[in-house]
């Protein structure tokens, strides 16, 4: 168990630490241009999803969201208390990570956004983003193990731009990017229904499948 939430710690933290990094750094260089801005965030957190989660996968089998973490606790593949650790770990990680983020580019370590993000369109976004997140988890193992990796990332990556939200679709993500006043924000008052919302997703997409693949 130690070793798998050292390997939930570590992804976590990188996972935040590109998604904030690459906001930062795609900002300082885009003169303004949000679209071009957002275009190098997506390429890093896709990429670094798809390195992720080829590293840690055969260890802690590479969850790094509480939304995830909760599917497979529904579909009783986690027993309870390591899914709470699980959890615990993923939001603390993610705030380490948003920390390093602000160090590496000479920010104020802590933080917390005036970035707004709210709405009902942006609800059921991050509905619909955990939703095809978790079915592509779920639907992925099932088809094809070995490219869940490859994946999740094309998907979060498609995600950024289809979803009026940008697709959090993680709720330690989501409350670790409440704490950075930079491009990839959220405001700390709108990060409830972003989990809600996300929590939502994840439950219907395991149900969904699991009726889907199940066996006769």
């Amino acid at each position: 168990m130690l070793r798998k939430l050292a390997a939930e710690a570590l992804g976590t933290l990188f996972l935040l630490a590109t998604v904030v990094g690459s906001g930062i750094m795609a900002e300082n260089l885009a003169a303004g241009n949000d679209a071009v801005a957002l275009i190098g965030n997506t390429l890093a957190t896709g990429a670094i999803l798809a390195v992720l989660i080829t590293m840690f996968g055969p260890i802690s089998g590479a969850h790094f969201n509480p939304a995830v973490t909760l599917a497979f606790l529904l579909r009783r593949e986690i027993a309870p208390g390591a899914a709470s650790a699980y959890v615990v770990i993923q939001v603390i990680a993610g705030l380490a990570g948003v920390a390093l983020a602000h160090l590496m580019f000479d920010l104020d370590v802590l933080q917390a956004s005036t970035k707004a993000r709210t709405g009902t369109g942006q609800w059921l976004a991050e509905g619909v983003a955990t939703f095809g997140l978790v079915a592509t988890i779920l639907a992925t193992l099932k088809a094809r193990p070995s490219a869940v990796a490859a994946m999740v990332g094309l998907y979060i990556s498609a995600g950024y731009w289809f979803t009026a939200s940008t697709s959090f679709a993680n709720p330690a993500v989501t409350v670790a990017r409440a704490f950075t006043d930079t491009f990839s924000g959220i405001a700390p008052a709108h990060m409830p229904a972003f989990i809600a919302a996300q929590f939502v997703g994840a439950v219907l997409a395991t149900g969904l499948f699991g009726w889907l693949f199940r066996e006769e």
